[in-house]
């Protein structure tokens, strides 16, 4: 689409098509898209550190609207998308962005950023039970409940038992973790509306909404005046986590939405520990041990299971 000048159709009209299975392009996007998000983790850990996570989201969602805002604008794209889309960009920025990115930082303020996205990786199941209760078209199957099981028992042996240890205090934080990630199963139904929109500018419309909410919050409870100037550790890495893990990822994130559905894109949550344990043996020097391929073993079939391939196959060779 070169334009969206003329407002698209708007979401109460006839539903969705049903998602398309992923193909190779997709799963590499996925890949990229749990290195991008796996990082948020890291990159949050530090900037909660010197910043409330309140101020945090703010500094996330603003520079990633503004940087966004100039590549629809560079692009030819437009942001005259209606009344009723900016209203849908508001609800999903609010799902999406806000009560999440808030829960999430405010549980790293006292819980490890690992364990975190251990947490997080449930969001496939919560994925799985919205669509099923409140979508049309991603119903849940008994294959797609055992992948969402498999990705689960997966994450488990991946992370093995000293993981859980942290899991014995600071309850609320891990509550929250776990809120938020319910939360990004009701964003991604819900952002099933937004298919007929470019990714770039579905993108840049909700974290623009989010930044919009955020600023009175911030001005209300943490005013900026009162805030210490971050250090250059702390400025690099909400850049990062602005630039790379929310404005790429979210184009990324609405590009595999619009072709394979709401409930496949939550699959990047089970790829988040995959790709930190890979990439710290790669380039730390960390061990890569028998678990950790047990634990890729079981993500991977889980998200076959997921994706419908391996139902296809079986019915393929009974007929």
């Amino acid at each position: 689409m070169s334009s969206t000048s003329t407002p698209p159709a708007s979401p109460t009209q006839a539903p969705p098509a049903p998602p398309q299975a992923m193909d190779l392009s997709d799963w590499l996007l996925l890949l990229l898209l749990s290195l991008l998000w796996g990082a948020s983790f890291f990159f949050g850990k530090i900037a909660v550190s010197a910043w409330p996570p309140l101020v945090v989201v703010l500094a996330r969602v603003a520079m990633a609207a503004a940087a966004l805002l100039l590549v629809v604008r560079l692009s030819g794209l437009s942001m005259r998308v209606g009344r009723g889309m900016w209203l849908s960009f508001f609800g999903m920025g609010l799902i999406n962005n806000l009560i999440p990115f808030g829960l999430i930082f405010w549980g790293q303020t006292e819980i490890a950023s690992g364990l975190a996205s251990i947490i997080n990786a449930t969001t496939p199941l919560f994925g799985v039970v919205v669509a099923h209760l409140f979508g049309q078209n991603e119903k849940a199957t008994g294959l797609k409940l055992a992948g969402v099981a498999a990705g689960v028992v997966g994450v488990a042996v991946l992370m093995g038992p000293d993981a859980v240890h942290g899991f014995g205090g600071a309850l609320l934080p891990q509550l929250a973790c776990l809120a938020a990630a319910l939360s990004y199963g009701f964003a991604a139904l819900y952002g099933r509306r937004f298919r007929a929109m470019p990714p770039l500018v579905t993108a840049a419309g909700q974290v623009s909404a989010t930044t919009i909410m955020a600023v009175p919050l911030v001005l209300i409870f943490h005013p900026p005046w009162l805030l210490p100037v971050p250090g250059a550790t702390v400025g690099l890495a909400l850049v990062g986590l602005a630039l790379l893990s929310t404005a790429l990822a979210y184009v990324i994130f609405f590009r595999i939405m619009r072709r394979a559905g709401g409930t496949n894109v939550t699959l990047v949550t089970f790829l988040i520990p995959v790709s930190a344990i890979l990439l710290g043996w790669a380039f730390l020097g960390e061990a890569l041990l028998p678990r950790h391929l047990a634990g890729m073993a079981a993500i991977a079939m889980g998200l076959a299971l997921i994706d419908g391939r391996i139902a296809g196959l079986v019915r393929f060779r009974r007929g």
